[in-house]
């Protein structure tokens, strides 16, 4: 969401006509970059026709010119169509070079600024801007219109920090969808500048623009704090990796961007070594969509994956929220234990067989329930998957079997006792009885089927006797029997993937292109090679482990969530981001001993940033006291702005909704941005109600979808019944007051106890 920018002690919004603005011109560049790959593909397909031509000329050389033609050709056009859509994602200013060399991309080689490019007062004008994509666009006259992402040119993009910025004055990242611009976000490398492009002042959206103001301030107190936001960031950023880098700080403080800048630079520094892929895990899916935004794909080995808590696990997907009673027994390192007995017990379901019956050399051989019972006992003795076992349990029921035929005492003759062996155990397994009986006794299980099985409470109460007491037997078991999944369930599922074990897929055949069967083609290129889309969309689906991994608010995964993480990044480096204050989790000490074990023996590196600039004083200063409360003896981070706009508090009238919604739309008037209205979570649903009707920058949140976000104006409702929503309600409650960038309001119901000027008791003095 997007911070605004700040003179001095007022916060001015960057208004919507500024973004419009921002938008249409980045719409019309890449309109103008389609134009031009529109031509290219034409004149690809032109040189095919052509090269088919040519095969009417008889000769030797000229069926080899053709098919060299036809397959450059080929290459070409399926690489332009395959790289068409959504391939444009960012763009840099720059300042004049000191040197004037081109590059073969047609961009300035220069990394540094020429001697006087930034006047004495401190302004400057932009001598080059560059687009950054997938691959590289040249116009009519080779001049770029798109730099490839791989290029020289595009480094700064990935390298530039504040503290080291180069040339660069803006970096842009570019969402677009299709061929439509979606939106736009700003980072400022110079924010002590005054940057013009084309004789107008360069517009920054985003959290550049209230970087931006914070770095034009007069004062030399304001230009002291934006130099120390800017060494702390940079110390992350550039931090190696070949460890566990530790980021902590508050509310404000920019971890979620410092992190996915990481990411960036480290890729683009390294790109071999991480070309085993980044994981990024985000807490929400809103997150996600915020982080998505801040990092784009980074090229044609889909290296980078943002993923949210809940959607790590192939083919399932977190729809439904557990209630905090349900959440701390699912996510409790209990839950191991019962897991790894419900795979077990498993087995048993679906009417398991109790007898064996078979005939070999002519005699019938039984295999009672108890003898059936002490083979399965020994066969999950093994250390290996439940599924992978059942090849031991085969032959643990074979050797039974020929024990009991008897058949073993007749050779003395090792061979002959051997072949006997053999060709009993090959009878045997070619009857249709013995195999439906293996198929029954020890059928290869799903974690989706555990998981079903274990919503049945008396089943449950057996495999977890001595783990959970019956009443959270009770609440476990009526939790799983809801349709859709929550974001524990994934973290189980995940458990018990490993605890059961899969065999391997087997790959899909790629599909031959048309184009390939030209004629002639086929002889040079007889199946179609993947395009870089294709191959990052397979890599994405076929990767299990990453070569580095970020964890983003990483104080709310639970023990199972991070054994689910861990096994990701088993021989990876991390880049762990969190705050203890915010942490939604009842227990932070098993938490953190579940992230040591993910973590191994690794060795660590810590660093704090201590600067909020996302909240001004007055708000900080607020939810400060929640902190005191959550967490005495904690520092909030140093707020370094005011707005002079005190918090509102309101009192709920004879509808909560009714107030809610009045307070909301006052605030539509006074901001130009996003409004976030964040509720107790058992009310989301009911809170998109109350706001229906008036738009979408308004938007309504559970208190535990908030974490990470932020917008320009926030409604808290009932500070009390966030609070009360678990044993860490109040951090959750101290996230809630922390994401309004300009105005805050609290909305107090009958339980939040206000006095006379609607101030609840959880925030007074």
């Amino acid at each position: 969401m997007a911070a605004q920018a700040q003179q001095e002690t007022a916060v001015v919004p960057v208004h919507d006509s500024v973004r419009d603005r921002e938008i249409r011109v980045e719409q019309e560049h890449l309109d103008r970059v389609y134009r031009r790959l529109e031509e290219k593909i034409s004149e690809a397909e032109f040189l095919m026709r052509d090269a088919a031509q040519r095969g009417h000329v008889g000769t030797p050389g000229a069926l080899a010119e053709r098919d060299a033609q036809v397959f450059r050709a080929g290459v070409h056009l399926n690489r332009l169509h395959h790289e068409y859509e959504d391939f444009l994602f960012g763009r840099i200013d720059l300042l004049l070079g000191k040197d004037g060399k081109k590059g073969p991309d047609g961009a300035y080689t220069a990394v540094e600024p020429a001697e006087g490019a930034v006047r004495p007062d401190n302004t400057a004008d932009i001598a080059e801007t560059l687009h950054i994509g997938r691959i590289g666009v040249l116009d009519e006259d080779y001049a770029p219109l798109v730099i490839d992402w791989r290029a020289p040119a595009a480094a700064p993009f990935y390298r530039s920090t504040p503290v080291d910025p180069g040339r660069v004055v803006r970096r842009r990242v570019i969402r677009s969808k299709g061929r439509r611009v979606q939106s736009v976000e700003d980072d400022l490398m110079r924010p002590e500048l005054t940057a013009a492009l084309d004789g107008r002042e360069l517009a920054v959206i985003g959290d550049g623009a209230l970087m931006a103001a914070l770095g034009q301030a007069r004062t030399h107190t304001m230009r002291d704090i934006v130099a120390s936001i800017q060494a702390e960031q940079d110390l992350v950023i550039r931090a190696p990796a070949a460890s566990v880098t530790y980021v902590e700080g508050g509310p404000g403080t920019g971890k979620t961007a410092v992190a996915l800048h990481r990411a960036a630079y480290l890729l683009y520094q390294d790109r071999r070594r991480y070309a085993g892929g980044i994981l990024i895990v985000s807490p929400t899916p809103l997150l996600v969509a915020y982080t998505e935004g801040v990092l784009p794909s980074l090229g044609e080995e889909g290296q980078v994956a943002i993923r949210a808590i809940g959607s790590l696990v192939d083919g399932a997907e977190a729809t439904v929220y557990d209630s905090p009673a349900v959440a701390r027994i699912k996510g409790s390192y209990r839950m191991l234990k019962v897991l790894r007995k419900a795979a077990r017990g498993a087995l048993e379901l679906n009417d398991s067989p109790r007898r064996l019956r078979v005939v070999a050399f002519g005699r019938r051989l039984e295999l009672e329930a108890e003898e059936l019972a002490g083979i399965r006992r020994t066969a999950l003795g093994g250390t290996a998957p439940v599924n992978l076992l059942r090849p031991r349990a085969r032959k643990l029921l074979l050797d039974a079997l020929w024990e009991r035929s008897g058949a073993g005492s007749r050779h003395t003759d090792p061979e002959l006792a051997a072949e006997l062996r053999s060709s009993f155990d090959e009878d045997i397994t070619s009857e249709d009885d013995f195999t439906a009986f293996l198929g029954a006794w020890w059928p290869e299980l799903t974690p989706a089927a555990v998981l079903d099985a274990m919503a049945d409470e008396r089943r449950l109460g057996r495999w977890a006797r001595r783990i959970l007491n019956p009443g959270e037997v009770r609440k476990l078991a009526r939790a799983l029997q809801r349709d859709g999944r929550s974001v524990h369930d994934i973290a189980m599922l995940d458990e018990l993937q490993a605890i059961l074990g899969a065999p391997a897929r087997p790959r899909k055949k790629r599909e031959i292109d048309p184009l390939d069967q030209l004629t002639g083609l086929e002889e040079l290129m007889p199946v179609r090679e993947e395009t870089q889309r294709e191959r990052a969309e397979r890599l994405a689906q076929e990767r299990v482990e990453y070569a580095h991994v970020i964890v983003d608010e990483a104080q709310d995964l639970t023990p199972m969530q991070w054994r689910m993480v861990g096994r990701r990044g088993r021989h990876a480096t991390w880049t762990i981001v969190g705050d203890p204050a915010q942490s939604s989790w009842s227990d932070p000490d098993e938490a953190a001993q579940a992230r040591d074990e993910a973590l191994g023996t690794r060795p660590r590196r810590r660093f704090e940033l201590t600067v909020n600039y996302r909240n001004p004083a007055e708000i900080a200063g607020l939810a400060a006291k929640v902190l005191a409360l959550a967490m005495p003896g904690s520092e909030s981070p140093r707020a370094v702005r005011s707005t002079g706009v005190e918090p509102r508090f309101a009192v709920a009238g004879e509808t909560l909704g009714a107030t809610v919604r009045a307070e909301a739309a006052r605030l539509l008037e006074r901001v130009d941005g996003m409004v976030g209205v964040v509720v107790a979570m058992r009310r989301r649903e009911e809170a998109r109600r109350w706001l229906d009707g008036l738009g979408d920058r308004v938007v309504a949140l559970g208190s535990l979808e908030a974490k990470g976000l932020e917008y320009d104006a926030t409604v808290v409702v009932s500070p009390a019944e966030i609070a009360d929503e678990s044993p860490a309600g109040l951090r959750v409650l101290y996230v809630a007051l922390t994401r309004a960038t300009q105005q805050l309001t609290v909305v107090s119901a009958e339980r939040d106890e206000p006095d006379a000027e609607g101030v609840p008791d959880l925030l007074r003095d």
